[in-house]
């Protein structure tokens, strides 16, 4: 894939008007490469892993993308990364650095595996990037996932698709 491209994101299927139905196709064993591409950083604070504050944080987050005109229709990520049991950091894919956010730019390779599960799973997923990369060769520096609808989404879609997205060495 080339520099900074990321797998098709169909946001027009989106009959809950909340999050678009997710369609894997393409996601799955893929290369991502970033160079200096830029995110914007948010942070939510958890319970044992368990977001308290993700509700009122995304839509914010969102709101200040659409904004400044940096969202895209078509190249949209959020790589969740939990910090510990306390906080987790979200890193929303932009098209340009948005005034009075605090952004990131990212540079390396990436490997992505799909998952499709509930969300008590992700130690399992933890576990099966690592041995995805470790057999393509790789080591892995550092876990995300992508959540690809909400909670309540996907028990309307009926599916909770969730992307390992792990950055290698």
């Amino acid at each position: 894939m080339e520099t900074n491209a990321l797998p098709k994101y169909d946001m027009s299927d989106n009959p809950t008007n909340c999050c678009p139905r997710f369609k894997p196709e393409g996601w799955d064993e893929q290369e991502l490469h970033f160079k200096e591409k830029p995110f914007i950083r948010a942070k939510t604070r958890s319970l044992f892993h368990i977001p308290l504050n993700m509700g009122s944080v995304f839509p914010e987050t969102l709101k200040a993308i659409e904004n400044a005109g940096a969202q895209s229709e078509d190249d949209f990520i959020v790589l969740s990364h939990d910090l510990s049991a306390w906080t987790g950091e979200h890193y929303f894919s932009v098209t340009r650095d948005v005034p009075g956010m605090e952004m990131v730019h990212m540079t390396g390779d990436y490997l992505t595996k799909v998952f499709e599960g509930p969300y008590k799973k992700v130690p399992r997923w933890q576990e099966e990037m690592d041995k995805y990369v470790t057999e393509k060769g790789n080591k892995m520096d550092k876990a995300y996932f992508f959540y690809t609808t909400c909670p309540k989404c996907a028990k309307v879609y009926g599916k909770n698709y969730v992307i390992g997205v792990a950055q290698i060495q």
